[in-house]
């Protein structure tokens, strides 16, 4: 019987006997068909006072569109649902109908800043990802905020969303030089 240095690593084994490896691979993805939200990507009616659109686009490591991911968001208050769901389209692209989100108690009796909770489930990831939607119109707010208060200053900006005409923009980027930040739950 052969021994384990002899037999060689895992991936030399089967080239050694002619086989060829398969690549690994997660389940999936089937995001759009498999996990349906009767109000898909509105969390709020269109005549809600103060909806707003958040569309983004979702990239990789390497820059280019995530066109199978799916983006969730919760939010505390307004009087809507509080939650969406969206799947990204060919290009990447998702689309939230919501208000802006009620301020939420922080630690030791203070506030945090009005914000959106994001999940993102996407090809390659075992676990969702999990980051926040920070307002630029609310920028004391965003300063005195515990959580993004946690997040080093340069990656701040990553968690901000942008004005737009029809509401705010935010952009994910998975990986690589413009990674959005992600928070570990426990």
């Amino acid at each position: 019987m052969a021994t384990p240095s002899e037999m060689g690593t895992a991936a030399e084994r089967p080239a050694r006997a002619g086989l060829v490896m398969t690549p690994s691979q997660t389940i999936g993805p089937f995001f759009s068909h498999a996990l349906p939200w009767p109000d898909g990507p509105h969390v709020v009616d269109a005549d809600h006072p103060g909806a707003f659109w958040l569309r983004g686009q979702v990239f990789d490591g390497a820059g280019d569109p995530v066109p199978d991911a799916l983006i969730e968001s919760w939010q505390v208050g307004p009087a809507g649902r509080g939650f969406g769901r969206c799947p990204t389209d060919p290009q990447g692209r998702y689309a939230i109908r919501t208000a802006l989100p009620d301020p939420v108690p922080g630690p030791r009796g203070g506030t945090q800043a009005p914000h959106l909770a994001l999940s993102i489930f996407a090809r390659g990831l075992l676990v969702r990802l999990v980051t926040r939607v920070y307002f630029p119109d609310h920028a004391d707010a965003n300063a005195a905020d515990p959580v993004l208060a946690l997040v080093d200053e340069p990656l701040r900006e990553t968690l901000v969303a942008t004005r737009t005409d029809d509401g705010y923009g935010f952009d994910i980027w998975l990986q690589g030089e413009h990674e959005t930040v992600f928070f570990a739950l426990a």
